[in-house]
């Protein structure tokens, strides 16, 4: 072919690139584009926010701009358009007169509803498409069970393809990329998206900072020169730092980075320095995120419903003000809003934080686990559709794997955060207290609020719920 048009999704790389790859050696010229979709931008169906907040906003735009220069560095460029890919797609390929289009496919059902409008307004317009598998450990044609009828417990299904599948080499990274003279267009401002700049806040773990190549120098620096991987499985479940978890979820996101990729520096340090439970750990959480996907692909839209891919008995409430005190981390639990506020501050929380915060508000709260989701939605910077609403699923009692029973919050945060350390952290105003009372503050008789200079109701909330009263019910 003459021209391919190669349109980037949530695959912002050269590395491991199969849809790159391919338009390189099929045609003479590529046409790489992006396309800042306006659907992205706009509000969640849920909730008063909108489906992507500033840090993942700024994140992607990030992302993009790096696999601009990337492609730069190679001879070639990248096109930007700010709208709808239905049309913009179908057009950019009319403009260079493209042989074909290639992009990534993704399973999830917004995301299928643009890429098969786009296909359809390409095929009117005469320009054949193709689509590419290129964001999973191990390819959807490779499972040992068709997809459609995959289990839907984890553990059997990870066994089976541990067993039977493996995982495909990487696609080679192009040296050079041939690309006609682009009207390139510039990259849209976060104004232009209808964002505002966040604000860097000094107590975040990790600046997550957008592009395949800060993603690769993530992993560098974990894997190698920090040596962290030997000991994940013990630190993952950390809350302060940046190297208690790998923190790869973001550019994994956004295909920064290629879970391929990833697995074969798990392989190449396994036999250069060790191998052990958190070396395999890595590659078992690799696995949790290709689970999601492909139960996407499975039960589609069936995910987003109330009683979720279960058809669950549950009852759920819809109390905004509940909701917004949850949201805020005002809800006089510290351990649930430290982890809230952390979020709020930074577009990032620790998985450990994330299941506690999501069974407080679905279990304890019982508001709607669908609002929980689309709150993540919007602030995650590391936000993955299927990961995302896959695991508030699951931890609600309505998806994969469910089982009836909860996180005790008040455990979990004395197991993890043992001397509230994290708790103090994103809750100052708690600094003084000891421990056992940062942790339940609502202990505190009133002599010993003055001595703490903590005055409950006033310097912080007190529980909205007894907390301690419900897990004694429950």
């Amino acid at each position: 072919m003459d021209t391919t048009v190669v349109w980037f999704r949530r695959d912002l790389r050269l590395h491991d690139n199969e849809t790159l790859a391919r338009a390189v050696a099929d045609a003479d010229r590529v046409v790489p584009l992006y396309v800042f979709g306006e659907s992205e931008y706009a509000d969640s169906r849920y909730i008063d926010q909108p489906k992507t907040g500033g840090y993942r906003a700024r994140f992607v735009r990030e992302s993009v701009a790096d696999l601009r220069a990337n492609l730069r560095a190679r001879g070639g460029d990248l096109l930007v358009r700010h709208g709808d890919p239905t049309d913009l797609v179908p057009a950019v390929a009319t403009e260079y007169d493209a042989d074909a289009v290639y992009f990534q496919t993704i399973p999830a059902t917004e995301e299928l509803t643009t890429e098969n409008a786009t296909k359809a307004a390409l095929a009117d317009a005469g320009i054949p498409s193709e689509r590419f598998w290129t964001h999973t450990l191990y390819h959807l044609n490779d499972l040992p069970t068709a997809v459609d009828s995959i289990d839907d417990t984890y553990t059997p299904w990870r066994k089976e393809v541990e067993r039977e599948a493996t995982v495909r080499d990487t696609a080679e990274t192009p040296t050079s990329v041939e690309t006609p003279e682009l009207a390139v267009g510039e990259l849209p401002t976060l104004a232009d998206l209808g964002r505002a700049e966040p604000e860097p806040d000094d107590r975040r773990a990790i600046e997550h900072r957008g592009g395949e190549s800060a993603g690769r120098e993530r992993a560098q620096t974990y894997v190698w020169e920090e040596d962290r991987l030997r000991e994940y499985k013990e630190t993952r479940n950390g809350l302060l730092g940046a190297d208690y978890s790998s923190k790869f979820s973001a550019w994994l996101s956004q295909g920064c980075l290629s879970p391929r990729w990833l697995h074969e520096q798990v392989k190449e340090y396994e036999t250069e320095r060790v191998s052990n439970d958190s070396t395999y750990w890595l590659v078992f959480e690799l696995l949790w995120r290709d689970f999601f996907k492909f139960q996407f692909i499975k039960h589609g839209g069936d995910f987003f419903g109330p009683q979720g891919i279960r058809d669950a008995d549950k009852q759920w409430r819809h109390d905004e003000h509940t909701f917004e005190q949850w949201a805020a981390g005002e809800t006089g639990v510290p351990f649930v809003d430290a982890n809230m506020r952390e979020l709020n501050a930074t577009g990032y929380m620790s998985n450990r934080g994330r299941q506690n915060v999501a069974s407080f508000l679905t279990d304890v709260l019982e508001i709607d686990w669908r609002w929980g989701a689309a709150y993540f939605e919007s602030l995650l910077v590391d936000y993955d559709v299927c990961s995302n609403w896959g695991n508030w699923a699951y931890q609600s009692g309505v998806g994969n794997d469910s089982r009836d029973n909860y996180f005790n919050v008040l455990g979990q945060g004395e197991r993890y955060d043992s001397g509230a350390a994290y708790i103090t952290h994103w809750l100052p105003e708690l600094a003084e207290l000891p421990a056992e009372y940062a942790h339940r503050p609502w202990k505190l008789s009133d002599d010993e609020q003055a001595r703490h200079g903590v005055q409950l109701g006033i310097d912080y909330p007190r529980p909205m719920v007894d907390i301690e009263e419900w897990y004694r019910m429950h």
